[in-house]
């Protein structure tokens, strides 16, 4: 897709490789799935909505959350200041709902949480939903040329029955978008925006131009992600790793169990090991994590997840020459696993899941190794090349960790090289 952006991506999105998802709010009440417990009929949008009378936010300490995710490794966060249902999550001045005035919360969530990240050197990402499900202006038009898979002009909460259009409406509810959006940029400043539900209209209903120059002229900085449609800096595959990477900037956003927000009966926690291998595969491929917490609806994340974040950035902190700043490493058939490249293509970083047995082979590397080490350790390994005629190089043998030196979650390996990163694709001798 043609990227109308004139200003270049900013450099600290690329480098930052993990960032935390937050999806909080009122659903955590009855532990429902986000906006869409309504939405699919699983239950009334009365219920749904009932939930305004029994969202406190009572225990909800921005600090305690910006500290778990320094401690996970993460540069930025992402919170869901206005999810699908409407119910926005700070004291917005538009015709909508809000935690401040219709719940007992009673306050704006967004503003602490914006400057406890940036007191903990993170960077701060809002998401935002275009589509608003609970507004009476919102289904007032139907998508032109919806996607096949998605019925979106086949719900009351999204599009008017055949024939029964409002533009007036439809200009009323754009309005009312844009507004909330510039109540985002100009009080909380933020480096990323995070938008979401752009399926259920064309780029041209959303008035996706006109709300692009507006959000760049008050933040011109800001990193805007792939539902913007056209006008956005990066790509955002969901809940799987790629298997061939997007153009350009991407980021992979994922779930820490299976649910966005809280569901109490979710209790299919990813592993640490799992996390760690999400990371190392996503970051190897060029990409980011946004890795997504649902807190509860007192605002405090639960055990569980807080410990595989933390368990998460434990490896971090062992690996992090591997992580922050580096580059997409091998392509696939050089190496048994992911890679990740310095920024200066010197030094090749290997990602072990399994503890090597004997050796650790690269295939196709024409450079030369000066040093082989093992990450977090600095043990040095033994390494020789066997094989090669004329411009296909041999294959690189590293010698195997000892015990000791082997990660419980996966084991990293540096190569320093005799000059940039040179590799061979080619076929062979005929």
């Amino acid at each position: 897709m043609e990227r109308l952006r004139l200003m270049p991506m900013q450099p600290w999105f690329p480098d930052a490789k993990l960032g935390i998802f937050v999806h909080y709010g009122v659903y955590a009440v009855d532990g429902v799935p986000e906006s869409w417990a309504f939405y699919d009929g699983r239950v009334s949008h009365e219920q749904y909505l009932g939930q305004l009378g029994r969202f406190t936010a009572s225990r909800y300490e921005p600090d305690t959350w910006a500290r778990l995710f320094a401690r996970a490794g993460a540069r930025y966060a992402v919170l869901t200041t206005r999810h699908h249902d409407g119910v926005a999550l700070w004291d917005t001045g538009q015709r909508g709902l809000s935690v401040a005035r219709d719940t007992p919360a009673g306050r704006d969530l967004i503003g602490g949480y914006a400057d406890a990240l940036r007191a903990h050197g993170l960077r701060v990402g809002l998401y935002y939903s275009h589509s608003d499900w609970s507004h009476p202006d919102y289904p007032t038009v139907r998508h032109p040329s919806p996607p096949a898979e998605i019925p979106v002009n086949d719900n009351r909460f999204s599009a008017p029955a055949p024939g029964a259009e409002d533009p007036a409406a439809w200009r009323r509810y754009l309005a009312y978008r844009n507004a909330q959006v510039a109540e985002l940029t100009t009080r909380y400043r933020p480096d990323l925006l995070w938008f979401d539900g752009e399926w259920e209209r064309s780029a041209e209903q959303w008035g996706i131009d006109a709300l692009a120059d507006e959000i760049l002229a008050a933040t011109p900085d800001v990193v805007l992600n792939s539902r913007m449609l056209h006008r956005g800096d990066y790509a955002t595959p969901e809940q799987g790793v790629p298997l061939q990477a997007p153009d350009g900037p991407w980021e992979l956003c994922l779930t820490v169990n299976d649910s966005w927000g809280y569901q109490p009966h979710d209790h299919r926690q990813k592993s640490v090991g799992q996390l760690v291998r999400y990371l190392a595969e996503t970051v190897g491929a060029g990409g980011n994590l946004l890795l997504d917490v649902g807190p509860r609806e007192d605002g405090t994340i639960t055990p569980e997840q807080i410990a595989r974040l933390e368990g998460l950035g434990e490896w971090v902190s062992r690996h992090a020459d591997a992580v922050y700043g580096t580059v997409a490493g091998l392509p696939p058939g050089h190496h048994y696993g992911p890679s990740t490249l310095s920024a200066d293509r010197r030094t090749l970083y290997l990602t072990c899941f399994d503890p090597p047995r004997e050796t650790v082979s690269v295939r196709g590397l024409r450079n030369a190794v000066r040093r082989a080490t093992v990450l977090g350790t600095g043990t040095e390994l033994g390494h020789h090349v066997t094989g090669g005629l004329h411009d296909v190089p041999g294959v690189l043998w590293i010698d195997a960790p000892a015990p000791g030196d082997v990660d419980p979650y996966a084991t990293v390996l540096a190569l320093e090289l005799d000059g940039e990163l040179d590799l061979y694709r080619g076929t062979g001798r005929d």
